[in-house]
């Protein structure tokens, strides 16, 4: 029987992205976390949420058990309503018809910017990443959920290189630039949710998971990050939540 009190951190995750997600919205989702929290809440309370695949697939329906394991593979075409090309997944995003990216990376800075390219310096990486894929687009064209463990050592000052552009150097860069729709909406990881602020777009707290201090943020954050007095606590995972995303992962491949 499911216990309420006994989830892992990446089913917090899981489930605390999904409540981010609403009826209606299409929603570029990777593998992981950001698939299991849109089939989360499409299952509960999103019935009319759809899933865009940058492999091209619109719409599928994710059968459990059988997540697929990257977004080219053919689990993710079961009774999908549009199987496109790439490039036509692209043109849904400059044309506005997607809501809400959802990924992951290796760093994130104060403004949201996202690095999934290189770790160290970019002339001479130390450590060399998955690269972009659609990162960029994705990125520079929709409200962005990015949902990461929180360490310091993946929230820094500044990022060794921006694969996917948060709101750049604060205040109004990304407007500035050219980069005229869409921005970081919410981070999500195991201590907190976190949004920024409307005017410096500097990354804020705005509730703490239950059992977790400022403190403990403040620890694993590698810049000085704005936190309330009167933060809002999230609730717990639900039973219900919970008995969905472990069938849905009955092997745990993502949530272990």
């Amino acid at each position: 029987m499911t216990n309420q009190s006994d989830y892992t951190s990446a089913e917090l995750l899981a489930v605390m992205s999904a409540r981010q997600l609403v009826d209606g919205q299409t929603v570029f989702a990777g593998v992981g976390i950001p698939l299991l929290a849109a089939t989360l809440t499409q299952r509960l309370q999103s019935p009319g949420l759809t899933i865009l695949f940058e492999g091209g697939v619109l719409g599928p329906f994710v059968v459990p058990g059988e997540l697929p394991p990257t977004t080219n593979e053919q689990r993710c075409t079961r009774r999908a309503n549009m199987i496109l090309a790439i490039t036509d997944v692209l043109l849904l995003l400059q044309r506005g018809y997607v809501d809400i990216g959802f990924m992951g990376g290796a760093e994130i800075d104060r403004y949201g910017n996202l690095n999934s390219s290189i770790l160290g310096d970019p002339e001479n990486p130390k450590i060399r990443l998955p690269g972009t894929g659609g990162g960029n687009d994705i990125s520079s064209l929709t409200q962005m959920i990015v949902t990461m463990k929180h360490e310091k050592r993946r929230f820094v000052e500044k990022v060794d290189f921006i694969t996917s552009p948060g709101f750049l150097d604060g205040g109004s860069s990304r407007k500035d630039s050219g980069l005229v729709t869409g921005g970081m909406h919410r981070v999500i990881t195991d201590l907190a949710i976190m949004g920024f602020d409307e005017k410096t777009k500097s990354m804020k707290v705005e509730a703490l998971h239950p059992g977790v201090t400022a403190e403990q943020v403040r620890d694993n954050t590698g810049f000085d990050i704005h936190i309330d007095d009167d933060l809002m606590v999230t609730e717990s995972p639900t039973i219900k939540e919970l008995e969905v995303l472990r069938h849905l992962d009955p092997e745990q491949l993502y949530t272990a």
